[in-house]
């Protein structure tokens, strides 16, 4: 009765063995399929870098948008099947989002708004507008001036006509 037992029992485990043995043989064989297209930062600004990773790319391929040349992926050790690559935003890109073709293996995928542009960054004045003060700007200032230099004056002689008495 035991043998019998531990022979179905191998029995089966043969068999579930015979049949993953093909499916096994046939991935082996298969042709890589680029998938999970990442771009950081997803939000940049225009003329910054992008490092864009790609799964189901071993062998490396190349990553096109309309922000950015034609970038090299290269595949990165010790990671399977995937491969990275680092493009330079175009100074001039329009803000808004942008997609990423890859090439890889002979087969294309695109990631629809994969990261979005933002308006380049005024160096040296902080961001900040260089069109001056409006005349409403100035008169908020004025008047909040004259109403300091008014607060003080009565302050100060209220405080001389209590020194006196």
């Amino acid at each position: 009765m035991r043998n019998s037992r531990a022979l179905a029992a191998a029995g089966a485990a043969v068999a579930v063995l015979g049949v993953a043995a093909p499916a096994a043989v046939a991935d082996s064989g298969r042709v890589p399929n680029p998938s999970n297209i990442v771009a950081l930062p997803s939000v940049i600004a225009a003329g910054g870098q992008l490092t864009i990773t790609v799964d189901g790319c071993p062998h490396g391929g190349t990553a096109t948008s309309n922000a950015f040349p034609k970038t090299d992926l290269t595949p990165i050790h010790g990671a399977n099947d995937t491969s990275k690559g680092t493009a330079t935003v175009d100074a001039d890109a329009r803000p808004g989002p942008y997609d990423i073709t890859v090439h890889c293996s002979g087969r294309s995928l695109t990631r629809p708004a994969a990261f979005t542009v933002i308006g380049g960054v005024r160096g040296g004045i902080g961001g900040s507008s260089t069109s001056g003060a409006t005349p409403t700007d100035i008169a908020i200032g004025g008047a909040l001036v004259t109403a300091a230099v008014v607060g003080s004056g009565v302050f100060w002689m209220r405080r001389r006509a209590e020194k006196r008495i």
